[in-house]
């Protein structure tokens, strides 16, 4: 595991988004961990979060690429802070684009918000955690309506690592399904490695009991 790994693992507990307990997931899986991104609210924490995506993103991708797509509508405020971060961190001044989830038909016009989208153009869509997939099936219809476009792959935060519609995992399905890259920042896998009975701020987040809870629930849902 790299060192932006650890540290982001981290960064999710201490911003209250990784959290461990009892939870239900809107498949309606009961899940003893959840992750819920809506807790990053401040300027510095967004900024962080887009270094850490920028970091997987050049890790899997490059920079070689003209456009980080986030869905509306938390991946509005992920394609803006990666697409920053990439700039900062590389040089590469990538195009930022987001969906409206009404169409706007006056001033600037149309589904897109931000940078157009045409012919040629190289996406890559950035999301926060992918589940069941669903958000690429409405994704994809959009990017592939602005032109001959080539998706070149997802990144998102967290691969929960659990099944997708069949024995797979989503982002297995979705790369399959679709033909492009996936990549997570961190795996639960890795999430769990870290933090299984090590002290992090004078407390143990994983201890054994919640450990037996995630290998239940890997169990029932693990992808295979």
């Amino acid at each position: 595991m790299e060192q932006y790994q650890k540290e982001f693992i981290e960064f999710m507990v201490d911003c209250q988004v990784l959290k461990f307990g009892d939870f239900v997931t809107k498949s309606g899986r009961k899940t003893p961990f959840f992750i819920n991104t809506g807790f990053y609210r401040t300027g510095s924490q967004l900024r962080k979060l887009g270094q850490y995506y920028a970091k997987a993103i050049e890790a899997k991708f490059g920079t070689d690429f003209d456009v980080l797509f986030g869905p509306a509508y938390k991946g509005i405020p992920l394609t803006v802070a990666a697409t920053i971060a990439l700039s900062e961190s590389t040089g590469a001044d990538i195009r930022y684009c987001s969906n409206r989830k009404e169409v706007k038909d006056h001033g600037d016009k149309g589904i897109l918000l931000g940078s157009p989208i045409g012919d040629g153009d190289r996406i890559v869509i950035i999301e926060d955690v992918t589940t069941a997939g669903t958000s690429i099936q409405e994704t994809m219809p959009i990017l592939k309506a602005q032109g001959n476009v080539d998706v070149k792959g997802l990144v998102v935060s967290v691969d929960r690592m659990e099944r997708g519609h069949g024995e797979r995992s989503a982002l297995a399905e979705i790369r399959d399904t679709y033909g492009m890259e996936t990549v997570a920042i961190v795996t639960m896998e890795q999430v769990v490695e870290h933090l299984y009975n090590r002290p992090y701020r004078g407390q143990v987040i994983i201890d054994d009991g919640i450990k037996a809870a995630i290998d239940q629930y890997y169990e029932q849902y693990g992808a295979r």
